[in-house]
C-alpha cells in the first residue's frame, strides 16, 4: 500500500509539472517504480569507493602533518646573510631530529596564549659549523621571546660550554683547533679598514661598556643546562635577557648588586642550553654578534640539503643548486 501511495503522489507531481511547463504528453500509466528490484549493490560499491578515497585522504593528511611536526620541514631562504652557502631563492629541508622535535607543553595555548614548548628526544645535539634554522629570539629588542612568525638560518659557531671570541675578525673557541664558520669571509673582514664600517655594523653586543666589535669580540662563555655562572654588574650585561626569559622575572641593578625578582644574587644556574650563531656573509649578517645567544628551545632543526632553488630576480630555476647537500 505504501509503494502504491508513493507512486500515486509522484504521478500527481509530474502531472502538475507538465501543466506548468507544458511538458509533452506521455503515458503515466507506464511509469512504474520497481523498488523490489532496485540495484542496491551498485550503490554499495559506489559508497565503498568513496569511503576508501576519503580514508586515504585522511591518512595522507595525518602522515603529512606528522612529518611536518616531528621529522622534516621546508624553508625558503629570503636574504643573503648565509652567502655563498645559501642564497635567496634556495629551499632547504630541515631535519627536526637534530636536536629533536618540539611540541607544545599543553594545548591550552589556544585559550591562554601560553606557547611553552618541550623537546622530544632527538637523534643528537647540535654541533659546531652546522646550519640551523630557528625562531628569531629578539623580535622585541627589549626582551627575549619566542616568535613563531620569524625564522632565521645561521651557522652554529659555539655550543654550550664553549668560550667564544673573535680575534682580528677570525672566529675562535678556546682550546679548539676547529675552523669556524666561513673563513674566507672572516679573513676578508680582518683585512678591511675599520673606517669602512658604519658604527651600527662595527659595534657589537652587548653594549658600549664592553666595547666589543666585529673585529675583536669576547671572550664570551656559552652557558649550558645546569651551568652555574657568576653574576655581577658586568656579567649581567651578557646574560640579563637570558635570565629574564628563563625566570620570567625582572632583573635589576641596585647599589652595585644584581637582583632577580628583588632577591640579591651572585650566581645563576641556567635551565637550558645556548648557542652562538653567525651568518657566512660576515660583513652583513644580523646574528649573535649583535643580538646575543640563542636558546635551545628556539631551534627548529638542522638544515641538510637544498632541494630546489629559484632565482629571485628572473624567476628561473637554478638547476645546479637542486639537491645540493649542506
Amino acid at each position: 500500500m505504501k509503494i502504491k501511495s508513493l507512486q500515486h503522489k509522484i504521478k500527481q507531481i509530474l502531472l502538475t509539472c507538465r501543466q506548468i511547463v507544458h511538458l509533452p504528453n506521455f503515458q503515466l500509466s507506464t511509469f512504474n517504480f520497481q523498488f523490489s528490484t532496485f540495484n542496491f549493490q551498485l550503490i554499495k560499491r559506489i559508497l565503498k569507493k568513496i569511503l576508501g578515497w576519503f580514508l586515504f585522504l585522511i591518512l595522507t593528511i595525518i602522515l603529512a602533518v606528522t612529518m611536518r611536526v616531528l621529522l622534516l620541514a621546508s624553508f625558503l631562504i629570503p636574504t643573503g646573510s648565509m652567502h655563498p652557502t645559501l642564497i635567496p631563492g634556495d629551499f632547504i629541508f630541515v631535519n627536526k631530529m637534530i636536536p629533536g622535535p618540539r611540541i607544545f607543553k599543553s594545548w591550552d595555548f589556544l585559550k591562554n596564549g601560553d606557547f611553552s614548548m618541550k623537546r622530544l628526544k632527538g637523534y643528537r645535539k647540535v654541533k659546531r659549523n652546522e646550519i640551523i634554522v630557528f625562531n628569531y629570539p629578539y623580535s622585541n629588542r627589549h626582551k627575549l621571546e619566542l616568535d613563531f612568525n620569524v625564522f632565521y638560518a645561521k651557522r652554529c659557531i659555539a655550543v654550550p660550554g664553549d668560550t667564544f671570541y673573535i680575534d682580528n675578525g677570525i672566529y675562535r673557541v678556546k682550546n679548539s683547533p676547529d675552523t669556524l664558520g666561513h673563513y674566507p669571509g672572516q679573513k676578508q673582514l680582518s683585512e678591511t679598514p675599520v673606517e669602512d664600517f658604519p658604527p651600527h655594523i662595527y659595534n657589537c653586543f652587548p653594549d658600549t661598556v664592553y666595547g666589543w666589535n666585529i673585529r675583536n669580540f669576547g671572550p664570551l662563555y656559552i652557558p649550558g643546562e645546569n651551568d652555574t655562572v657568576a653574576i655581577d654588574t658586568m656579567s649581567i650585561r651578557l646574560y640579563r635577557k637570558l635570565i629574564e626569559y628563563e625566570t620570567q622575572q625582572p632583573v635589576d641593578l641596585r647599589d652595585g648588586q644584581v637582583f632577580i625578582s628583588n632577591q640579591s644574587v651572585s650566581e645563576y644556574v641556567f635551565r637550558q642550553n645556548y648557542y652562538f650563531m653567525a651568518g657566512d656573509y660576515v660583513r652583513d649578517s644580523r646574528d649573535s654578534r649583535y643580538w646575543g645567544l640563542l636558546p635551545e628551545d628556539h631551534i627548529v632543526g638542522k638544515a641538510f640539503i637544498i632541494w630546489k632553488s629559484k632565482n629571485r630576480d628572473t624567476g628561473k630555476w637554478q638547476w645546479k643548486r637542486f639537491f645540493k647537500r649542506l
